[in-house]
């Protein structure tokens, strides 16, 4: 492994092992979510493994800082090599992110088809999404991400249009029930 080779002051190193420590425990993490039939504890499951997510976003932002803080006094080799490391760990957090992603669209599914009697996705349909989200680049994942996003945002203005259209339908029916008793 190359952290062994990369020259760090000590809270670098500290950073990094914390951030390494994290990357196994989503590792095991997921390892156990693939072994769990139960839908509430797959949700809990993923809920904790956001927050270690969350928490590996911030060690990551916090190692960059330190980088850019040290940058001046070490040789541009071994600040090549503390970036390389950063984007290394971004990359993996992204395909951990990726994988959250899966995981949370399956679990979305798993209930529809409770509704819909089967109608969802396949399980082989999301072990590609995974491969094909680690074979992007950063940028793709990014735009990606932007699209969903923006998906998402449809699909809130078309549920608070339900919602709204939903509401008039009741204050109309309220309005024929008063007439109705008077």
């Amino acid at each position: 492994m190359a952290t062994t080779e990369l020259q760090m002051s000590p809270q670098l190193e500290q950073i990094h092992g914390e951030i390494r420590d994290l990357f196994r425990a989503l590792s095991n993490g997921f390892q156990r979510l693939d072994k769990m039939k139960d839908s509430n504890r797959q949700s809990k499951q993923l809920e904790e493994l956001t927050g270690k997510m969350r928490e590996c976003k911030r060690l990551i932002k916090e190692f960059d800082r330190e980088i850019k803080d040290e940058e001046s006094k070490n040789p541009p080799e071994v600040n090549k090599q503390l970036n390389d490391e950063k984007q290394s760990m971004i990359k993996e957090l992204n395909s951990y992110v990726a994988m959250r992603k899966t995981y949370m669209n399956t679990l979305g599914n798993k209930k529809i088809e409770l509704f819909d009697m089967g109608a969802g996705v396949s399980e082989p349909t999301a072990d590609e999404n995974v491969k094909m989200a680690s074979s992007m680049s950063n940028q793709e994942l990014v735009d990606h991400g932007m699209k969903t996003m923006d998906e998402t945002d449809q699909a809130i203005e078309r549920s608070k249009k339900v919602v709204e259209q939903t509401i008039e339908v009741g204050t109309q029916t309220a309005g024929t029930l008063k007439g109705q008793v008077n």
